[in-house]
């Protein structure tokens, strides 16, 4: 239904069905949704040649403007209606960091876009994008494969575009914590997928020697990171306001002169706050072309919590009503120091000649960390590495955030029962509720002041927090999490208990409803829950024992059923 008439299914990455890899292009699925191929029309605008998905792939003026080529991402929605997310997203999902996870109703778009002149085509121009679609935010990742197939693929277009997704379905699946070979078009890329389990700011990459392959891996070392310091620069002394704005949820515009630009600093802002996840929606290049415009730029409700990256002039006067405007500017050097942007208020924002600026009338509750700022323009002084420049950041905004959510963890974990008050008898216990006040109470003494040198007021902060999509979006995941953990306690402890010398005085009406009870927690749970080694196939065994000391009719019933 998604391949347009005369097009090769291969194009679209031949939607499949599970994580079967002997299915036709399920490996190619695991990566990326379809291949799209984008060019610009005189008289209808953008067409796509490659698939069915035109919405995805709408360049504004913007790209016009820009000779040769230019890479951007964009985000977008799930039509209504699409296929849910398949079982085998939910395994990837279960061990990737919740910022890497799989998306459920939203897709990226990856996007290589030429434009040259051209005197035989119409306009004057050669005007075509590549774009890979994919459900994963690995923009590094996607970004460098495009690096490599785009300029061969506007020399040689569909054949070439055919083998490289060949290539691409032969890869192994993506799976969290492995070191992964991906061979493309006479380059292998050598990457490693991060796992929940690795520690948060922890060393790069390094290669890894299993094989002697030809050619040579060129390693990776990161699939999703950007280069923060180039997408923060001109604003490096209002990152701490910045921070706030993404950690609260803030309705956010991002105004930039390129495509490249919008996005990469509204991933920047977005992974800011990491390793919490982002729960609001983003949009790191949002066009008149997309299906939400209208949601969007409404002015008959408070503007949505959302991050847009926007380049078109047209935006400044719909966007005049939202209350932080981030308008960023071509980079300049002004001295040893990119020039920094100034914080205005939102009455200076013109339709015409918008300076670069911060337009807002927030107020931070923190203080800025004017120690950072020193050891970021001490690095661009000493001509310090961008990428080392980055790590630096990383690392600050990573120990901001870690000082800001670990109060709130410790609570939440004070907040599960005693182990001692599971028992095999009885439905598992209650999780406590959340209480603000409660929480509160326990910051003088186990508050962020231990782990951060930042002054400020803290608890305003909090308060602001539990009112935000990104509080809802943790604690709900959090509440999932030690729920699955009290499941999996009641499974150990069931099968930890005598259940054959529990039988002997019950009635069959008993016996039975535990067996069927039992078999719902192993089908609904088997993939979900992390159990000790053995417990499910123990307790598969105890069923069967007791089904066997049952009279035979019913026997039979339980084993039918």
């Amino acid at each position: 239904s998604e391949q347009p008439a005369g097009t090769d299914q291969r194009l679209n990455g031949g939607q499949t069905d599970g994580g079967d890899s002997r299915c036709p292009w399920s490996r190619f699925s695991s990566w990326l949704e379809c291949v799209c191929v984008v060019t610009f029309d005189l008289e209808i605008g953008q067409a796509i040649e490659g698939d069915q998905i035109s919405k995805f792939c709408c360049n504004d003026e913007q790209c016009c403007r820009c000779l040769g080529d230019t890479q951007f991402s964009f985000r977008l929605r799930q039509s209504v209606g699409r296929r849910a997310l398949k079982f085998r997203d939910d395994v990837y999902n279960q061990d990737a960091p919740v910022t890497l996870q799989r998306e459920v109703s939203h897709f990226f778009g990856y996007v290589y876009f030429r434009q040259v002149k051209d005197v035989s085509v119409k306009r004057g121009y050669f005007q075509k994008s590549l774009v890979l679609v994919s459900r994963l935010p690995y923009t590094h990742l996607f970004h460098s494969l495009l690096q490599i197939i785009a300029p061969e693929f506007f020399e040689k277009l569909e054949p070439c575009l055919e083998a490289v997704c060949n290539e691409i379905d032969q890869w192994p699946s993506p799976v969290p914590g492995l070191t992964l070979n991906l061979p493309v078009m006479g380059v292998v890329l050598q990457v490693r997928i991060p796992s929940k389990t690795d520690k948060p700011g922890g060393s790069p990459v390094k290669q890894v020697a299993k094989e002697n392959l030809l050619p040579a891996p060129t390693l990776l070392p990161t699939i999703h990171e950007l280069d923060l310091f180039k997408c923060f620069q001109s604003v490096l002394i209002h990152l701490q306001m910045l921070w706030e704005l993404v950690l609260l949820g803030e309705p956010v515009v991002v105004m930039a002169p390129s495509p490249t630009i919008s996005s990469e600093t509204v991933l920047a802002l977005v992974s800011s706050i990491n390793p919490l996840k982002f729960c609001c929606d983003f949009r790191p290049y949002f066009t008149i072309h997309d299906s939400e415009f209208r949601e969007y730029t409404t002015r008959t409700q408070a503007p949505p919590n959302v991050v847009l990256g926007v380049t078109n002039p047209f935006f400044i006067k719909t966007f005049q009503s939202w209350p932080h405007i981030i308008r960023m500017g071509e980079i300049r050097m002004a001295g040893d120091l990119p020039k920094q942007v100034k914080v205005k208020k939102l009455s200076k924002l013109k339709t015409l000649d918008t300076k670069p600026g911060i337009y807002t009338a927030y107020k931070t509750f923190l203080h800025k960390d004017k120690i950072l700022i020193k050891r970021l323009l001490k690095g661009i002084q000493r001509k310090r590495p961008s990428e080392v420049q980055s790590a630096i950041l990383r690392r600050h905004l990573l120990e901001l955030t870690q000082s800001f959510i670990i109060p709130l963890e410790r609570y939440m974990a004070s907040l599960m029962p005693l182990q001692r008050s599971v028992t095999p008898w009885k439905t598992p216990p209650q999780i406590r509720p959340f209480s603000q006040d409660e929480f509160m109470s326990t910051l003088d003494h186990t508050g962020p002041q231990l782990t951060s040198v930042l002054k400020g007021d803290w608890m305003g902060l909090y308060r602001k927090f539990f009112r935000s999509p990104n509080f809802d979006g943790w604690y709900r995941q959090r509440h999932k999490e030690m729920t699955q953990k009290l499941e999996s306690l009641h499974l150990e402890v069931i099968c930890d208990a005598d259940l054959l010398s529990w039988t002997k005085d019950k009635s069959e009406v008993e016996i039975v409803d535990l067996i069927l009870k039992l078999r719902e927690k192993l089908v609904t749970r088997r993939q979900q829950l992390q159990v000790k080694d053995g417990v499910l196939d123990k307790l598969d065994t105890f069923i069967n024992s007791i089904i066997r000391s049952l009279p035979e009719d019913l026997q039979t019933v339980l084993n039918t059923h």
